[in-house]
Order: structure tokens, then sequence, then C-alpha cells
């Protein structure tokens, strides 16, 4: 697989990037880090006790399937699986946005939440050092969050 000009090893059940790859991205409305949507997804990441959350800023590449990614770690599958549901109700709660799709809740490793222009990517430590999401789009700006 070829992400950003990159090839990559996949692994079938963790490879939730390809999830992407069915849907364009929106170009109707540009968010920023200020965007209500933006800020409800980190707020619930935090409220979860989400770890090394970062943003990255996709939008001056040409060839993303999004805005910003925003990545976030759980120390177990327990919390992997309640930060992923906390977004998800917390988004349709407070800014009545539904997940175009998801993907990763069977295995427990990966959750990849899909809101079109920001992709949220719920991950367990293996996956994340493995796929190292920050480092492929290493070309789009970094934000760390608390």
């Amino acid at each position: 697989m070829t992400v950003a000009g990159k090839k990559i090893k996949t692994v079938p059940h963790l490879n939730n990037l390809n999830a992407l790859n069915t849907r364009k991205k929106s170009s109707i409305v540009r968010l920023t880090r200020n965007s209500k949507i933006f800020k409800t997804i980190i707020h619930a990441i935090e409220e979860k006790k989400g770890e090394k959350i970062v943003s990255l800023d996709l939008r001056k590449i040409p060839e993303a399937v999004a805005d910003f990614f925003i990545i976030c770690q759980a120390g177990n599958t327990t919390q992997l699986k309640a930060i992923a549901d906390f977004i998800e109700t917390d988004l349709k709660e407070k800014c009545g946005e539904v997940a175009y799709k998801h993907e990763g809740r069977q295995a427990q490793q990966w959750i990849l939440i899909d809101y079109v222009n920001i992709v949220v990517h719920v991950m367990m430590p293996e996956p994340r050092k493995f796929y190292q999401l920050e480092e492929m789009w290493s070309d789009a700006p970094m934000m760390e969050h608390k």
C-alpha cells in the first residue's frame, strides 16, 4: 500500500487507512483547529484520558483525504472503545455530526472514525508505533494536545 508517496507494509486487520479510499473529501467546509467539531473531538479524547494526542493539518497537501487527522493512544482495549464511543456520542450531541464511517471496532487495535474533513485515529501503542502516521504525513504541520 502507498500513502503520501510512501510504500508501507499492510497488516489486514490493522489497515484502516483503506477505509479512506472509498470517499471524497468535502470541499464545502474548510475547518480549522478552532472549529467546534475539532475542539469537541479533542475534548472527548481528553475526557476519556486518551494519551499522546496530536493533530496533523493536511489542508495544504493535495493528495490528503481530509483536512485534519487527529491521532491518540489508548492504554488498553476497554479504553480504546470508550474513547471512540465517547467521540461519536459527544459529536452527535454537541455538533449534530454523525460519523460517515468507522472501522476497527472488531480488531480493537486501531479504530478509525471518519468525519470526512476530520479523521480520528484511536490506536493501541503497537499499531501506532508500527504505522507511524505522524512520520508518514511528516510534511503536515503537527500540533500536540495536552
